[in-house]
């Protein structure tokens, strides 16, 4: 794989290098060989939440890329022909998400996150939702590094990662477009650069790749040395590119996501200065 000699600084120069072939293998040479559009909605036992997600797959040889987004931004007929498309094509589409999925399924295919080096592989157990969820939450903050009383704003809401991130002793400042309350009543703001403004750690979903906030929320930490976790399904990979620019820590899930299996799944830890825990 050729190494690139520049770090992006956003998604689009991220872009931009793919397609110039500073990552390697020329994406007008890779073609989608299948393309599926999912909704799934999930009700953790005890919670009065239903998370509803959306997701892009493109498979690209021996890997995926994902993208979630929101309701009513991508049809389900785009699979339709979408399959023989080549990467080029797509990391050019007008749709947010068709251009972060694609990217994700060519970073994905040129490193696999099983093959990384710099990757600390995390097995989640076999078990019910609820404890999978626990423990995929668990291992994501387990990558931060908080002192006692911390603020970590995180944006993009899951309940048993608010428990998480409490139970290593940080007060959550949670931040989501369609959640009001957490599970136990706390208000959930909708304003993101409100809980960036007094966070001193950062945890935020791979979905602000496609709703056009993770460049926002990378240079808000970069400027002000603040630590970024990524917790991705959601280009995984695209995520990992920015590890040397601004992401301090990254738990990447690749498909099959730790919601449509009860065995035993893997996923993936990385931290901006490669060490393991």
């Amino acid at each position: 794989m050729t190494h690139p000699t520049t770090t992006p600084r956003t998604v689009a120069e991220l872009t931009d290098a793919v397609l110039a072939g500073a990552h390697g293998t020329d994406p007008a040479g890779l073609s989608v060989t299948s393309a599926f559009w999912l909704y799934h909605t999930t009700r953790l036992a005890g919670g009065g939440v239903t998370y509803h997600n959306h997701y892009l797959l493109l498979r690209v040889g021996d890997s995926f890329g994902a993208c979630s987004f929101e309701a009513g931004e991508l049809a389900p007929d785009f699979c339709e022909n979408a399959s023989g498309h080549s990467l080029d094509k797509l990391l050019r589409a007008e749709s947010a998400p068709v251009r972060v999925a694609a990217l994700d399924a060519y970073l994905a295919h040129q490193r696999p996150h099983r093959a990384a080096p710099d990757a600390e592989a995390v097995t989640l157990p076999v078990g019910t939702p609820e404890v999978r969820a626990a423990a995929r939450d668990a291992a994501i903050a387990g990558l931060l590094d908080l002192a006692p009383g911390a603020r970590v704003a995180l944006i993009g809401v899951v309940n048993p990662l608010v428990a998480a991130i409490r139970e290593r002793g940080g007060v959550c400042l949670p931040c989501d477009l369609n959640l009001r309350t957490t599970q136990w009543g706390e208000p959930i703001t909708d304003d993101m650069t409100e809980v960036l403004a007094h966070a001193d750690a950062v945890v935020a979903t791979g979905m602000t790749l496609s709703n056009g906030t993770f460049d926002l929320i990378l240079e808000h930490c970069r400027e002000r040395a603040v630590p970024l976790v990524v917790y991705a399904q959601s280009g995984a990979a695209v995520a990992r590119a920015f590890l040397a620019s601004g992401v301090t820590g990254l738990s990447a899930e690749p498909f099959p996501f730790s919601q449509f299996s009860a065995d035993e799944t893997a996923l993936y830890r990385y931290r901006a200065d490669g060490a393991a825990a």
